[in-house]
C-alpha cells in the first residue's frame, strides 16, 4: 500500500528504489500494489516508478490517469486491474487495521464498480470477488472485502528519535496513520520516508503516526522530497492565511476567454454564500477565480477531498493541495463527511453523458482514467454541477455582442445514447432526489424523473442545428430561458 495524492506526501525515493532494484535483479516480483488517490506524474514518477510487468501482478487503485503505464498493462491483460472508490480504499484500510470484515457503504451503487456490473474490474484476469451486494436493514449496500496489506510505503516531514512520524510541512496527511495501523496488524512492515531526522522529541500532539508502528526510516534527498510534483517546495501549502492578504489575490489574472470561462461563470451561479463546496480538476477549477472576481470567494469555503479545508485549491500536479488551508485532516475523515452529505455544493468534469443522466469520467476505448474521489463526491454532494463542453476536439466559440458564436465545432460528441462506463449513475440521483445540473457553453441540462432535460440555451444559438444536432439523443425540453448575461459579460470578444 503506497500513500499520497499526485505528488504530495508521495514517497518518491521508496517507489524510486522499488523500481531500480526490480530493474537490477529482479525483485520483487507478482506484487499487489494498493492505493486510493492517484499518485504520478503522467510520465515515470510516482507509481509510474511500478509500471513493469513482473514487478506488480495485481492493481486495486482509485484514480488512474496519471500512471498510464500501469493502465496500459491492465488494458493488455498484463496485470488484473481494478478500480475502487478512493474514499473507500481509505476507509477499508482502518477497517483491516481494525479486523473488521470489510467496508459497508452505499458508494459506488449503480456505477462500473456494483458488482452488478462490472465489479470495477479493467479485464476479465481481474478479480470479481472485492465487492458484493448485500442487504442490511431493508436496504442494499456495497460490501468491500478486507485483505491484508503486508508492506506500507508513507512519507513525513520528519521522524524524531523514537521514530514518530510529524507532517508539519506536508501538503496534505493523507492516509498515513491507517496504512500504518492496518500494515502493523496484518504483521507487515512499514518504510517511512523523511527529510530529516529531529534531535529531540516531537510534541506528541504533532505526531501522525507513532514510533511504535513504523519498522524503517528512510531519509529522502532533497529532490526526491518535493512538496508536490508541481513544485519544490510552497509555504503556502501548511501555513495560516498571513494578516492582510487576500486568498482572491493567489489565483493570478482573471480566467481568460473562451468556453471554459462561460462554463465555470454560469456553474459559479449555483454557488451560494455559506456552502461548503469540492471543485474538481479542470474546468470546474475555473469557478474558484469567478467567485474571487464577483467578490464572493470569501463567503464559501472550498475542500479538497485529500484534506485542506478552507483556502484556494491548487491545480495541475499540485492539486490536492490548497494555500493557506484553514485546516487539513486526514483523507479517510474528509471522506466521511463527503459520504455522510457533508458538501453542499460540487462541480465536476464529465467527458461523456448519456439520456439517462449517467457520467462516465473512468474509461475511454483502451485510456483508463479510474474515478479518485470522484464517486464519493458526485454521489453525496447536496447540489452537484457537471461542468464540460458540448462537444470536443477542436471546439471554438466567441461572444459577439453577447451572443455565443461557434467558429468551429468539436470533432467528438460527449452527449452519447450510452456512456461507455458508468461512473455516476443518474438512476440513482433521480431517486434519491439529488439536484443535479450540466453546464456546457451553450446549453444547461437539468436531471429529471424522465431523464435529461435542455432548461437554457445561450443566446444566438439555435437549439435544433446547434445543440440537438450534436447529440446522441433527443433530451426533453420544455420551457426554454436564455443562459445568464453575466456568463458572457466578460469581454470575450
Amino acid at each position: 500500500m503506497c500513500g499520497g495524492f499526485v505528488g504530495a506526501a508521495h514517497p518518491e525515493a521508496l517507489t524510486a528504489a522499488i523500481e531500480n532494484r526490480f530493474l537490477k535483479t529482479g525483485e520483487p516480483r507478482d506484487l499487489t500494489l494498493l492505493y486510493a488517490a492517484g499518485q504520478g506524474d503522467g510520465k515515470s514518477r510516482g507509481l509510474n516508478h511500478l509500471a513493469h510487468p513482473g514487478l506488480v501482478k495485481r492493481v486495486i487503485g482509485g484514480h488512474w490517469g496519471l500512471v498510464p503505464r500501469l493502465g496500459k498493462m491492465a488494458i493488455a491483460g498484463q496485470v488484473e486491474g481494478v478500480i475502487f472508490p478512493q474514499g473507500v480504499v481509505c476507509q477499508l484500510l482502518r477497517d483491516i487495521a481494525a479486523g473488521r470484515p470489510g467496508c459497508i457503504t452505499h458508494v459506488g451503487l449503480g456505477t462500473f464498480i456494483d458488482p452488478d456490473f462490472d465489479g470495477g474490474r479493467l479485464n476479465p484476469n481481474s478479480p470479481g470477488d472485492l465487492v458484493e451486494r448485500i442487504e442490511l436493514d431493508g436496504r442494499t449496500w456495497l460490501f468491500y472485502r478486507a485483505f491484508p496489506v503486508h508492506v506500507g510505503l508513507i512519507r513525513a516531514t520528519a521522524a524524531d528519535p523514537f521514530g514518530n512520524l510529524v507532517m508539519t510541512q506536508e501538503a496534505v496527511i493523507g492516509e498515513v496513520l491507517p496504512i500504518a495501523q492496518a500494515v502493523h496488524n496484518c504483521g507487515g512492515i512499514v518504510l517511512a520516508q523523511v527529510r530529516e531526522i529531529l534531535d529531540k522529541p516531537a510534541p506528541p500532539n504533532t505526531v501522525r503516526v507513532p514510533g511504535i508502528l513504523v519498522d524503517r526510516i528512510v531519509v529522502a534527498s532533497p529532490e526526491q522530497h518535493h512538496q508536490t510534483f508541481g513544485e519544490e517546495s510552497n509555504a503556502a501549502y501548511y501555513s495560516p492565511q498571513p494578516t492582510g492578504v487576500d486568498i482572491a489575490s493567489l489565483l493570478g489574472e482573471p480566467m481568460p476567454a473562451g468556453a471554459r470561462r462561460i462554463i465555470a461563470a454560469r456553474a459559479c451561479d449555483e454557488l451560494e454564500a455559506g456552502m461548503i463546496a469540492n471543485l474538481g480538476i479542470g474546468v470546474p477549477e475555473g469557478i474558484a477565480r469567478i467567485a474571487a472576481e464577483r467578490g464572493i470567494l470569501n463567503e464559501v469555503t472550498l475542500t479538497v477531498e485529500s484534506g485542506p479545508i478552507g483556502g484556494v485549491p491548487a491545480g495541475g500536479l499540485s492539486f490536492g493541495a490548497s494555500s493557506y488551508p484553514e485546516a487539513i485532516i486526514d483523507q479517510p475523515s474528509q471522506f466521511d463527511f463527503y459520504d455522510g452529505g457533508g458538501l453542499d455544493f460540487a462541480a465536476l468534469g464529465a467527458a461523456q453523458v448519456d439520456q439517462h443522466g449517467n457520467v462516465n469520467v473512468s474509461k475511454f476505448h483502451d485510456r483508463v482514467a479510474g474515478v479518485g474521489g470522484f464517486v464519493n463526491i458526485s454521489q453525496n454532494a447536496r447540489r452537484l454541477v457537471f461542468c464540460g463542453t458540448l462537444t470536443s476536439g477542436g471546439l471554438e466559440v466567441s461572444v459577439k455582442h453577447g451572443r455565443l458564436v461557434i467558429e468551429n465545432e468539436g470533432r467528438h460528441r460527449k452527449f452519447l445514447q450510452h456512456v461507455e462506463q458508468v461512473s455516476f449513475s443518474g438512476k440513482l440521483a433521480r431517486k434519491s432526489g439529488q439536484d443535479v445540473l450540466f453546464v456546457t457553453e451553450r446549453a444547461v441540462f437539468r436531471l429529471t424523473r424522465e431523464g435529461l432535460a435542455l432548461i437554457e440555451v445561450a443566446p444566438g444559438i439555435d437549439v435544433e442545428s446547434q445543440i440537438l444536432s450534436q447529440m446522441d439523443f433527443r433530451p426533453k425540453i420544455g420551457e426554454l430561458r436564455e443562459m445568464p448575461a453575466s456568463a458572457f459579460a466578460a469581454n470575450l470578444n
